[in-house]
């Protein structure tokens, strides 16, 4: 008897080392040539790696969720034979093996299954008794043989696999060439591993040419204080999200109108508008425009609206609020948004101006989506999130027309806030925002 090493192959470009995920065979068992004996997940896949010799296990690499090296032991097999070495095919069992497909070499270059160890003798090819007829498709050929697509290559060993892998590879374009095999011959999951790391044509990564080195970027300052603050709300605030779709054709229609006689005051986009409708509906929901301390079960529903504006900047999602909103008009209000958003993006906003909301509006303008979940400002209770605006067909009595249609997102803390009152105040604002003349009468 003796030890066959099977040792965890280069199974990827750049792959130093694999996770074990899983074993399918344990110490003691017994397996046969190509049986599964573990999966292995490297930082793209899972990968099932198959025995290469028959034999008894008598060692593994390690337990699940232990990490292995490319080229590490990875089981360890007792077979039987005094040598480590197996010998290699003949000529004339690879023939059989693949019928008149493959073009054989000389076979004294051909790999042996397993490595010979130290001292070992070189295997010698069994010679022909004399007398023996040498058919021709068992006679030696040239050095140069045919890939599964028809192109040619040199090799130094001949290429053994069984006729469905050869056949599979064929349908995939693959030349078994450039395939690399753990054991003495190609298998199946040689070809998944070549086909999971892009090596073949036409399964080449398309942003290959692009790859870059991987970095690690510390999460420090803002970045490492808006994570907190997501973090804490999401642990703390049991969110849901409501969301309605409101036709704003008309609203549409009355800011271009505003916008063709503005003179010297800033344009106006949905924003402001929707800021008026927020600001009208709120006295008849208080507990929208609240903020809640948990740790003292106090809610505080404040009677002016602090409106805070999601910002992005280069530095992270900064929150400048619009103060007293409520008490300014259209224009007043689209020169503010700009105003904080200037500030915060150079960097110049005060503290003043980045806290004490009492409500949060969060837009992603013309990449604001079919609908969006957004998270709470802790310790407010609620978020509003308009979507892109979209033109769709839509039916108006018996007629087809063009409509401007765009959805209104609401996420709310359940604890303080019920689905409810989420959805009538939403209703409530869905009314002026299709029926904007009511935005600007008492």
């Amino acid at each position: 008897m003796a030890l066959f090493t099977f040792k965890l192959p280069d199974i990827g470009e750049g792959i130093a080392q694999a996770e074990i995920v899983g074993w399918h065979v344990k110490v003691g068992d017994r397996v046969e040539e190509d049986q599964p004996i573990a999966d292995m997940m490297t930082d793209k896949a899972t990968v099932e790696m198959e025995s290469p010799v028959a034999g008894t296990v008598v060692r593994l690499a390690g337990e699940e969720g232990d990490q292995v090296s490319i080229g590490s032991m990875l089981v360890e097999i007792e077979v039987e034979g005094e040598d480590v070495a197996a010998p290699p095919p003949s000529v004339e069992a690879i023939e059989a093996e693949v019928p008149g497909e493959a073009v054989i070499e000389e076979p004294t270059s051909i790999r042996p299954a397993i490595e010979p160890g130290a001292g070992a003798e070189p295997v010698e090819r069994p010679s022909r008794t004399e007398g023996e007829a040498a058919s021709p498709a068992a006679e030696p050929k040239a050095s140069t043989s045919l890939s599964p697509n028809g192109s040619g290559h040199e090799a130094s060993s001949p290429i053994l696999a069984s006729p469905a892998v050869r056949a599979r590879a064929k349908d995939l374009g693959i030349d078994l060439a450039q395939v690399k095999s753990a054991g003495d011959h190609i298998r199946h999951a040689d070809l998944d591993a070549y086909l999971l790391y892009g090596q073949g044509q036409g399964y080449r990564a398309a942003g290959k040419s692009a790859r870059r080195p991987d970095e690690q970027v510390k999460v420090i300052g803002m970045r490492r204080r808006i994570a907190e603050n997501m973090a804490a709300s999401k642990r703390h605030i049991p969110h849901f999200t409501y969301v309605e779709e409101i036709d704003v054709t008309a609203l549409e229609a009355l800011r271009e109108q505003l916008n063709a006689s503005r003179g010297d005051k800033p344009k106006l986009t949905m924003l402001p508008l929707l800021i008026v409708a927020i600001c009208k509906t709120l006295p008849d929901f208080p507990m929208l425009n609240a903020r809640y301390d948990d740790e003292a079960g106090v809610v505080t529903r404040h009677g002016s609206v602090h409106l805070g504006l999601a910002t992005q900047t280069d530095a992270g999602l900064m929150v400048p609020v619009i103060r007293d909103a409520q008490d300014r008009n259209v224009w007043q209000l689209a020169g503010e948004i700009r105003r904080l958003a200037d500030a915060a993006r150079s960097g110049k906003a005060k503290s003043e101006e980045l806290s004490g909301s009492t409500l949060t509006l969060t837009s992603l303008g013309p990449l604001g989506g079919i609908a969006t979940t957004p998270v709470i400002n802790r310790p407010e209770v609620a978020i509003i999130g308009p979507n892109r605006v979209i033109e769709r067909p839509v039916f108006r009595g018996k007629e087809i027309v063009a409509a401007k249609l765009m959805n209104l997102s609401i996420s709310c803390d359940h604890r303080v806030v019920d689905g409810w009152d989420a959805a009538s105040y939403v209703q409530a604002v869905r009314k002026l925002l299709e029926n904007p003349a009511f935005l600007f009468v008492d």
